[in-house]
């Protein structure tokens, strides 16, 4: 095992998120077994990017684009520190204090959030669609002192500033309104330009993500300097492999560390460059896109890939080489479909927001048919029983995994539960088989018991997948008195097909002839349309409410 670097004196004087970190009995055991995880004792995250970059030769290579404009990294670090000099000087934020960024994706937003982050200050991001109520859930946990909000999406936060309990948020400024002599880009024009980056310790904390919220009861997840530059060194390093030359593109907010790292984080610091959209995304508008600008790299969700089959087949991509695919469970029918329409293999991953990104994963002709892949180097990971004792491979049981990256949740007592002897614990059934392979089966809490039998909603949704009329589903255990569990069905179909009776009895009688017969969902609805977050994860505790 390779020693960590012992940690500088931390620069941050605000220690309201340090003081409220888990107890040493509950935070997770932090792993660096190779010798690129190894951070130095004293590491600010984003100048540490540009540093790579620049050393690299990247610095008149292309970083940010979008149709509008692209910046340089030369230019995107000039702009980071006006930022940076904006939230220092005119508002004598301090490090430690908490940002609120709320936006789409955008060059401003990139360039506000690395500006935060470079000042020793804490980003905190929200998902752009968010209302009133569940940002004053935010506001109230991260106090933030300040947000930096887009012009379009203020009415909502304004509300939410009145109704949040703490009072802290006193200032919003205003992101993409070049034109408003109060908003972000022009204030930050006035600057020089000329700010040294915060020297923060490689612990200082570096954002607070909040989980999408599939429960429906948001957490803050705290990640450091060290762990974003430990991720870096762990998936796109082993998995991704991204290079200069590669253009990224995708749906995943900045708000998502699936998207902050797919979209920010990794391509700079592989010296890549990411496409930013003026449009929101529609399947069609994606493949046009990526042939448009000329993607090589694209995130998104299955249900995305899914959606955009049909379109790539039709137009096709031809300077795609690498699509991600993570954020929830990917059906084999989903990645056929993709391969059968673009040429890709796709590369799935697991991660989780409390891990910041992915750490099981396969990519290229590593990947095995029905797998989500291997550990990534790394992390460790294990099928484990109820007592966190390691199953025999080939038995089903709850992941847990251990690396670079673990989970500390901002003061809440859901922490015991996710971290559990300094192992972590995202809350999924998997299965491995002899050569490491992990198999997912479906979250944890979602595997339904039927009459004595498990039965995993994902393999069902898979088999009804494979059906001609089905567009999207989702399966989840109702309570029984017979037995105990039954399986159901919520079908989304395809234009030009009807959800009577009839088709009822045929998609029955498609997954009794898939899988074992004792696996079949004894009731189907159907609907217009799945309840989702914003990010694209199914939301199945709402198909649970009566």
């Amino acid at each position: 095992m390779t020693p960590r670097t012992p940690a500088a004196p931390s620069a941050q004087i605000d220690r309201f998120v340090h003081e409220r970190l888990p107890p040493p009995e509950q935070s997770p055991r932090l792993a660096y077994p190779l010798p690129e995880l190894v951070i130095p004792g004293q590491a600010n995250l984003v100048e540490t990017l540009f540093k790579k970059a620049l050393q690299q030769g990247h610095a008149d290579r292309p970083m940010l684009r979008s149709d509008a404009c692209t910046l340089t990294y030369a230019d995107a670090q000039r702009r980071v520190n006006q930022i940076a000099q904006v939230l220092t000087q005119d508002f004598k934020l301090v490090p430690g204090n908490r940002v609120l960024l709320r936006g789409g994706n955008s060059i401003e937003m990139a360039l506000a959030w690395l500006g935060v982050v470079q000042a020793g200050l804490i980003a905190v991001a929200s998902m752009p669609l968010l209302r009133a109520k569940e940002l004053g859930e935010i506001l109230d946990k991260a106090q933030p002192a300040l947000a930096l909000c887009d012009a379009g999406l203020r009415e909502e936060l304004q509300k939410a500033r009145a109704q949040a309990q703490s009072g802290a948020l006193q200032t919003i400024i205003a992101l993409n309104a070049a034109d408003s002599p109060g908003a972000l880009a022009a204030m930050a024009a006035q600057k020089s330009g000329q700010c040294a980056p915060c020297p923060t310790s490689a612990d200082d904390i570096a954002l607070m993500a909040f989980t999408s919220g599939t429960t429906g009861h948001p957490k803050a997840a705290v990640h450091t300097h060290r762990d974003v530059l430990a991720a870096c060194e762990a998936w796109p390093r082993h998995v991704l492999k991204a290079s200069p030359d590669d253009i990224v593109i995708g749906s995943p907010p900045l708000a998502f560390t699936f998207g902050l790292g797919g979209l920010l984080v990794f391509p700079m610091w592989a010296g890549a460059s990411v496409y930013y959209p003026s449009i929101s995304y529609t399947p069609e508008a994606m493949v046009q896109l990526i042939k448009q600008v000329g993607a090589t790299i694209c995130y998104t969700a299955p249900t995305f890939y899914r959606q955009m089959a049909p379109f790539a087949k039709r137009h096709g991509v031809p300077g795609l080489r690498l699509c991600v695919s993570a954020g929830e469970g990917l059906p084999d029918a989903t990645r056929q479909l993709w391969k059968d329409a673009s040429g890709i293999e796709m590369t799935d991953g697991i991660g989780a927001t409390e891990m910041f990104h992915i750490f099981i994963s396969s990519a290229g002709d590593q990947v095995r048919r029905g797998a989500v892949g291997r550990v990534v180097p790394g992390y460790s990971a294990r099928v484990v029983d109820d007592q966190g004792v390691e199953v025999p491979r080939g038995t089903l049981g709850r992941l847990a995994v251990i690396g670079p990256t673990g989970c500390r949740y901002l003061d809440d007592p859901r922490q015991a539960r996710y971290v559990q002897g300094g192992w972590n614990y995202p809350g999924d059934a998997f299965v491995q088989d002899a050569d490491g392979y992990f198999f997912y089966q479906a979250r944890a809490d979602d595997l339904i018991i039927t009459s004595g039998y498990n039965v995993a909603g994902p393999e069902v949704e898979d088999a009804l997948l494979n059906h001609p009329a089905v567009a999207e589903c989702a399966v989840v255990g109702l309570p029984d008195e017979a037995r105990g569990m039954l399986v159901k069905a919520f079908v989304v179909l395809k234009p030009g097909h009807v959800g009577d009776a009839a088709m009822v009895k045929a998609l029955q009688d498609h997954v009794k002839a898939a899988l074992a017969p004792f696996k079949y969902p004894r009731q189907i609805e159907f609907l217009a349309k799945l309840p989702r977050t914003e990010t694209g994860k199914l939301q199945r505790f709402k198909l649970r409410q009566p």
